[in-house]
C-alpha cells in the first residue's frame, strides 16, 4: 500500500493548526504567521486535497470589506493555481471579546444576533467556495457558575439558531450541512454539548434534523474519557457522520492536539480500521474528508510545522495499512468467528418470532446453561486485541 499521500485520501487541514503561532496560555508566540497562500501551496506539495478554516483565519476580526476580499481572492487564486479544495469552513465565534459569555447562547441578546450575522456571511462565503459542510464548535457557549446559565433556555437559543441558518441554506439553494463540534470544556468550565451523544440528542430536537451531524475530534471525546472510535461507531450507525476532526491525545487533561497517533495508538488504529473497513461485520464506512486538527508543538519551527502535517498522513496510512493487514489475516477471521463478534449481526429473535413465541422456548430461558459460562466457555477477546496488536506492531502480515 502506497505511503505517499494522494488527493485520493481526502487529507484536509484547517488554517487555524498549520497557522498556529505557538501561543498558549503561559507563553506568546514562538513562529511567525503563515500566509494563507503559502499554506495552500505547501498542503499541495504534501499531497492534501483540503484546506479549512475560520472566517478569523483568514481575514483578522473587525477586517473591512475591502480587506476581507482581498484576503479571499488571493486564497482563490491559491486554489486555482493547485487544485486544492476548500471543503468545509467554520465561523470564529470564540476569540473575540464580544463573545466572552458564548455566541448562539450569550444571555445577552444583542452579541446572540451579531453572532447569527456573522455566522450568515460566512455561510455565504462557504457557499461562494463550494464547502460542503459547515462545522459549529461552540466553544463558549458554556458557563463556569451554575446560576449563571439558565441551560434549558441557552439550549432553546442554541436550537433556535441552528433552526434559523437550516431555513436559510435551504431557502438559499446551498448544497450545505451543519457539523456539531462536540467538547466538554476549555474554554468554558463547562461546555454545551459536550459529547457525541449530547450533540446527538440535541440533533434530534431540530426542525430539519437531517442537515445537522455530528464533528467529534479525537482529543474531545477522549477528554471526557470516552472511546472515540466507539463514538464514531455510534455517528455512523445514526448516519450522522458528516466531518470528522483527527488528532491525539494522552489522557483526561487539557485539549493537546496532538499530530494524529501521537497519544492512544491503539484507538487510532480501531478507528482507522472503523472508517476504512466500516467495522468486522462491514457497515457504513466513512466517505468525507479525514482532518487534521492538530496544533505542531511551539518548540518548533516552520520546518517541523510542515514535518509534523505530513507526520499526521503518514501515521493515517501506516494504520490503514496494518487495518487492512489485520482484517485479511486468517488467523484474525477465526478468532473474530470464535469471539462470536459476527454473530452479532444476527437477530436476537427470529424472523417473525414474536415476544409469546420467546416465552414458550424454554430453550431460551429454563434449559439455558447458565453454568457453562462459570470456568467454562469464554470469548478469547484477549486473544483477538493481541492479534490486533501484533499487527499494529508490524510483527504479523
Amino acid at each position: 500500500m502506497a505511503l505517499e499521500p494522494t488527493r485520493d485520501d481526502k487529507f484536509s487541514f484547517g488554517l487555524w493548526t498549520i497557522g498556529y503561532n505557538g501561543a498558549d496560555p503561559f507563553g506568546g508566540p514562538t513562529r511567525a504567521p503563515l500566509d494563507v497562500v503559502e499554506a495552500v501551496h505547501k498542503l499541495n506539495e504534501l499531497g492534501a486535497y483540503g484546506l479549512t478554516f475560520h472566517d478569523d483565519d483568514l481575514f483578522a476580526f473587525g477586517s473591512t470589506d475591502a480587506e476581507r476580499q482581498t484576503q479571499i481572492d488571493r486564497l482563490k487564486q491559491a486554489l486555482a493555481d493547485t487544485g486544492v479544495i476548500v471543503p468545509m469552513v467554520t465561523t470564529n465565534l470564540f476569540s473575540a471579546p464580544v463573545f466572552k459569555d458564548g455566541g448562539f447562547t450569550s444571555n445577552d441578546r444583542g452579541v446572540r444576533r451579531f453572532a447569527l450575522r456573522k455566522v450568515l456571511r460566512n455561510i455565504d462565503l462557504a457557499a461562494e467556495l463550494g464547502a460542503k459542510t459547515f462545522v459549529m464548535w461552540g466553544g463558549r457557549e458554556g458557563a463556569e457558575y451554575d446560576s449563571a446559565k439558565d441551560i434549558r433556555q441557552a439550549l432553546e437559543r442554541y436550537r433556535e439558531a441552528v433552526n434559523m441558518l437550516g431555513d436559510y441554506v435551504t431557502d438559499k439553494g446551498y448544497d450545505i450541512r451543519f457539523a456539531i463540534e462536540p467538547k466538554p470544556n476549555e474554554p468554558r468550565g463547562d461546555i454545551l454539548l459536550p459529547t457525541l451523544g449530547h450533540a446527538l440528542a440535541f440533533i434530534n430536537t431540530l426542525e430539519r434534523p437531517e442537515l445537522v451531524g455530528v464533528n467529534p475530534e479525537v482529543g474531545h471525546e477522549q477528554m471526557a474519557g470516552l472511546n472515540f472510535a466507539a463514538g464514531i461507531a455510534q455517528a455512523l450507525y445514526q448516519g450522522k457522520l458528516y466531518h470528522i476532526d483527527l488528532n491525539g491525545q494522552r489522557g483526561i487533561k487539557y485539549d493537546q492536539d496532538l499530530v494524529f497517533g501521537h497519544g492512544d495508538l491503539q484507538n487510532a488504529f480501531a478507528l482507522v480500521d472503523l472508517l476504512e473497513n466500516g467495522g468486522p461485520n462491514g457497515g457504513p464506512a466513512y466517505d468525507g474528508p479525514r482532518h487534521f486538527d492538530y496544533k505542531p508543538s511551539r518548540t518548533e519551527d516552520i520546518t517541523g510545522v510542515w514535518d509534523s502535517a505530513a507526520a499526521n498522513m503518514r501515521t493515517y496510512l501506516l494504520l490503514k495499512e496494518r487495518a487492512a493487514a489485520f482484517r485479511a489475516d486468517p488467523e484474525v477471521q477465526e478468532q473474530l468467528a470464535a469471539s462470536r463478534v459476527l454473530e452479532l449481526s444476527q437477530n436476537t429473535l427470529g424472523d417473525g418470532e414474536s415476544y409469546d413465541d420467546l416465552l414458550a422456548d424454554r430453550s431460551a430461558y429454563e434449559e439455558f446453561d447458565t453454568d457453562a459460562y462459570f470456568n467454562g466457555k469464554g470469548f478469547g477477546f484477549v486473544r483477538l486485541q493481541q492479534l490486533a496488536l501484533e499487527h499494529l506492531l508490524g510483527a504479523r502480515g
